[in-house]
């Protein structure tokens, strides 16, 4: 973010009002960097305004015309990179790059010089005419004149004004964001043209546009919004001629803002800005986090956003899924689960060895299970590792590592060294592949309590799944303990609940038996201003707990089905999750069409 050189000579009373208007007006004409001219019209010698950010930032400042630059620290730094933020490498002493620069705040600069070069970067402040002097000298006249000329290094002349826009926050952020949509005529067919252009513009200019204070105050407004509805994703999406947003509430998917299309490019650079994504890489895919701090009823709360960015046909497709520590619910026994599928899965937990798999979609509470899971058995005399990607919530108590598979700490990787770690319970987050699948099962028989999760449709189809993966039915069979397939289903407003009787063949329809269906009355919720007129507000988890009895260990060896499986579990007492959701539905929790939805008979 540019320094508000203007303000802070205001401040400090080395220049009048009269002086930067006047400077201002010269740079209008003339071009240039602000800065540069106000020390142009003699208003103030270089040196001033160096020591100014020294001061103000708690920056060392030198004088780089004293400095004779090893040619062989010039390499390290690119001439457009140079030109482009306005640096200069000084010295290297072990993993450190000194560099000057006319901006101390640039931490793009800084972070963008660190990624190229590996080194650990730290600034000093120089003025802008010796950076410029520099540049000439060791890069060429060329470098030189594009850094004086074309405004895209971020010298200490910030914009046009001298200053910059602080973040916003609360009603008056809302507010404007509200004012600047109506304001801003919508994008129509010719628009199209100059957005298809803007996909080539530099990473500086797309840095000015996230940092613009409509777009600060417009992103804001949207996360902000989603806390406040209890939206667990949001999404950001692009098309052709449409740009819109859109919040997961209690699972399903509802628009609520379509911004004029172009500021589609800004609010994606806005997003990847906070989340640390690199703003010029717009063909592959990007995960970042954001965390925000906001006051809620007085008191500091701390949100994560996880961040995934995707390129698609028109654009950058963003998701932020929210993490809320406050929303981490721990509790087992709130969960959802009924009393004996608990029972089972509690004394699965408590066993020292063998593994336990939660499975279901994306986005079916099976982290918050695990959590919950690992919570209930951390005590003082255990070691619990976990391997996770991303590690969604810190747990006091846990040895937590966060999978990086771009250098590879892979979960396998990350699972070989936990075996190494004297550990009592491994989680991982996921077992996707055979490698994985294979040491989860050793350590599972070699003395360990394995917890992980799988994408499969229900419990007994796990087993298959993991023969499917390569693992040997024999080590299946000895290695799993329990399986737990879950699905989340909106709860019924309590607010606005009221009875709504379904006829008795509809209810045999969809699972109860002809006894039940005769006394079973559901609810509906009428919808209100809690809900937000849907009639829902909250899910509640449906669970199918299949503990490997010694009956099914024996199927599982002679490769028996996942039908076989099923019946035989069902047999054993297994609920299974259309069981659970009628459960539910019965005991008014939840509606019938919920259950449906999520569940097959």
């Amino acid at each position: 973010m540019a320094v508000r050189i203007g303000e802070l000579l205001l401040k400090e009373k080395r220049i009048t009002p009269e002086q930067l208007q006047e400077a201002l007006t010269y740079q209008r004409q003339n071009g240039g960097k602000l800065g540069l001219n106000l020390v142009k019209l003699g208003y103030v010698k270089d040196e001033e305004v160096t020591s100014l950010l020294s001061r103000q930032y708690g920056v060392p400042s030198i004088d780089i015309k004293e400095f004779e630059i090893d040619p062989a620290v010039i390499k390290l730094v690119a001439p457009e990179t140079a030109q482009k933020y306005g640096v200069v490498p000084l010295t290297r002493s072990g993993a450190k790059l000194t560099i000057a620069m006319t901006d101390p705040t640039n931490v793009f600069a800084m972070d963008d010089i660190k990624f190229m070069t590996g080194y650990n970067v730290e600034p000093v402040v120089a003025s802008e005419g010796g950076i410029l002097a520099a540049i000439e000298k060791y890069y060429g006249a060329a470098s030189a004149a594009k850094f004086n000329g074309n405004g895209n290094g971020k010298g200490y002349a910030g914009n046009g004004n001298g200053s910059t826009s602080s973040q916003p926050s609360g009603p008056s952020a809302l507010e404007a964001a509200s004012k600047a949509l109506e304001e801003m005529p919508l994008a129509d067919a010719g628009d199209v043209e100059v957005l298809e252009e803007i996909e080539e513009i530099s990473a500086e200019a797309l840095t000015r546009q996230g940092e613009e204070a409509p777009v600060i105050k417009l992103v804001n407004v949207i996360l902000m919004s989603a806390i406040q509805k209890g939206a667990s994703d949001i999404h950001i999406e692009p098309y052709e001629k449409e740009f819109r947003v859109r919040y997961r509430i209690d699972g399903l998917l509802y628009n609520v803002m379509s911004p004029p299309m172009k500021l589609r490019d800004a609010i994606t650079s806005r997003v990847k800005i906070m989340s640390k994504l690199d703003i010029a890489e717009k063909r592959l895919p990007q995960d970042g986090r954001i965390k925000i701090r906001f006051q809620d009823h007085g008191q500091n709360k701390d949100i994560d956003f996880r961040v995934s960015c995707l390129p698609t046909l028109f654009g950058e497709k963003i998701v932020m899924r929210l993490l809320d520590k406050d929303k981490l619910m721990l509790d087992m026994t709130k969960l959802g689960f009924e009393a004996s599928s608990l029972a089972k899965f509690e004394a699965n937990i408590q066993k020292p060895w063998g593994m336990v798999l939660v499975t279901g979609p994306t986005g079916s509470g099976k982290t918050n299970t695990l959590y919950s899971s690992i919570s209930r058995i951390n005590t003082a005399d255990t070691n619990i590792m976990t391997a996770e990607d991303p590690v969604e919530f810190n747990l006091m108590g846990v040895n937590q590592v966060q999978v990086r598979e771009g250098i590879g700490l892979t979960f396998a990787a990350a699972l070989r060294s936990f075996l190494r770690q004297d550990p009592n319970t491994i989680l991982v987050g996921e077992i996707r592949d055979f490698e994985t699948a294979e040491i989860a099962v050793k350590a599972a028989l070699t003395g360990h309590l394995v917890l992980s999760t799988l994408h499969t449709n229900d419990a007994p189809s796990t087993v298959n799944r993991l023969m499917n993966m390569g693992i040997e039915p024999f080590l299946v069979a000895s290695s799993l303990n329990l399986v737990c397939a879950q699905r989340l289903v909106r709860r019924v407003c309590t607010q606005c609940a009221a009875d709504h009787p379904v006829p008795a063949a509809g209810l045999v329809q969809a699972g109860f038996s002809p006894e039940d269906a005769q006394h079973v009355v559901p609810k509906v919720g009428k919808g209100c201003e809690r809900c937000n007129n849907t009639g829902y507000k909250g899910r509640v988890g449906l669970y199918e707990v299949m503990d490997v009895t010694e009956e099914l260990r024996e199927l599982i060896l002679v490769g028996a089905s996942a039908l076989e499986l099923r019946r035989k579990a069902i047999e054993q007492g297994m609920i299974t999750l259309r069981q659970s959701g009628l459960h539910k539905v019965k005991s008014g929790m939840t509606t019938l069409d919920e259950v449906v939805r999520e569940t097959v008979k």
